[in-house]
């Protein structure tokens, strides 16, 4: 076999190997999530495979469950915590006086309809008060509730399943550190088992890095934008804080998506306090924390992830980025960085001689 028909059915092999992932994406994303809390969790498996009772050590397949259930534990520790803040806000929903709202938006709604009406935007007999009850009746029919109610039904299904997936498959790799090597090992062919050896102990590496330090930027934002929104007396510094930090894991345009529902939230409690001058202040308040937050993040935490973990440099990153969220929308672009990962390793362990694969992969 010629060097260039080796080189085609090696691309052609990758490329039929990234759709099947992609095809069975929900399955791949069980497998990875179950690795990465495999990762996480082997150092308290080997503590307390360490441990000794009498004399007698603990059974390993025990270790692995007990790291399962602390890992598992401490996660819904967190939500348990979480859900009083979210109950709070249902709360201050119920107290908003929407008719002192109304009467403070009169005038400004008066003076909007004379303009849309003189501009021809709006028939004379019509407002937008009325097109805005008729958009609402048509959004809040029974047909509508009906498709909600399923997708949330549907939702909460596949979240249950989910996470019992992730827990099930992660408890098998927590027990047998070998035996996602050994399953992949099994789908190479014998002449290429030391290249794919090298290729997993460098992903490993690389991705553990890029998780880690992915972890650590996360509980960083939270903890900034928590403690920034604290100090200037803020409401709800904790929830708005969790949600901006667990946004930021979206590249780009997560720390817009956590400021928009950190001002959203701030404005409800400010509505249900009834201080409606408060509102424009506390948003630009809100604004300003992220935005300082996020400068941190830009300035000393994202190098460190990117460039340092994984070993790209930053154009590189954001090109990727792109790419991943016009392919597949918000979870291309959190799976941008660890997919273009594992691609280097395998480009370099099979195209080392290429130029381009060369450049690509010199920092690795």
């Amino acid at each position: 076999m010629n060097k260039t028909l080796k080189t085609i059915l090696t691309i052609s092999g990758v490329i039929v190997l990234l759709l099947f992932l992609w095809y069975f994406s929900a399955i791949v994303f069980y497998i990875l999530a179950a690795l990465v809390i495999s990762v996480m969790g082997r150092p308290l498996v080997h503590f307390f495979d360490s441990l000794r009772i009498k004399g007698h050590g603990m059974p390993h397949a025990l270790s692995a469950l007990l790291t399962l259930l602390i890992i598992f534990g401490l996660f819904l520790a967190f939500v348990m915590l979480l859900i009083p803040l979210v109950a709070q806000q249902a709360r201050a929903i119920a107290h908003i006086d929407t008719a002192s709202i109304s009467a403070m938006l009169e005038q400004p709604m008066d003076k909007l309809n004379h303009f849309l009406h003189d501009t021809g935007y709006l028939d004379p007999d019509q407002g937008i008060s009325d097109i805005l009850v008729l958009r609402l009746k048509t959004f809040l029919n029974m047909d509508t509730f009906t498709v909600a109610l399923n997708q949330i039904f549907a939702f909460m299904g596949s979240l249950i399943m989910g996470v019992f997936s992730i827990l099930f498959i992660a408890f098998f790799f927590l027990k047998d550190d070998r035996l996602f090597y050994e399953a992949f090992i099994l789908l190479i062919p014998v002449n290429h088992i030391a290249s794919a050896t090298r290729i997993l102990k460098e992903v490993k590496h690389l991705l553990t890095r890029y998780f880690g330090g992915l972890s650590m930027e996360v509980a960083a934002m939270i903890t900034l934008i928590t403690s920034g929104l604290s100090l200037f007396g803020v409401e709800n510094a904790l929830l708005i804080g969790f949600i901006g930090g667990l946004f930021n894991i979206i590249p780009y345009l997560g720390p817009l998506i956590g400021a928009s529902i950190g001002i959203f939230i701030g404005i409800i409690g400010t509505l249900s306090a009834g201080i409606y001058g408060d509102i424009v202040p506390l948003s630009l308040t809100i604004a300003g924390v992220f935005a300082v937050s996020n400068l941190v993040d830009n300035i000393l935490l994202q190098p460190i992830i990117y460039s340092t973990s994984v070993k790209a440099h930053p154009i590189e990153i954001f090109l990727v980025i792109i790419m991943g969220g016009s392919m597949f929308g918000i979870p291309g672009m959190i799976l941008a960085v660890p997919t273009y990962t594992v691609l280097r390793v395998i480009l370099r362990e099979f195209f080392s001689e290429m130029r381009l694969v060369k450049k690509l992969t010199k920092n690795m």
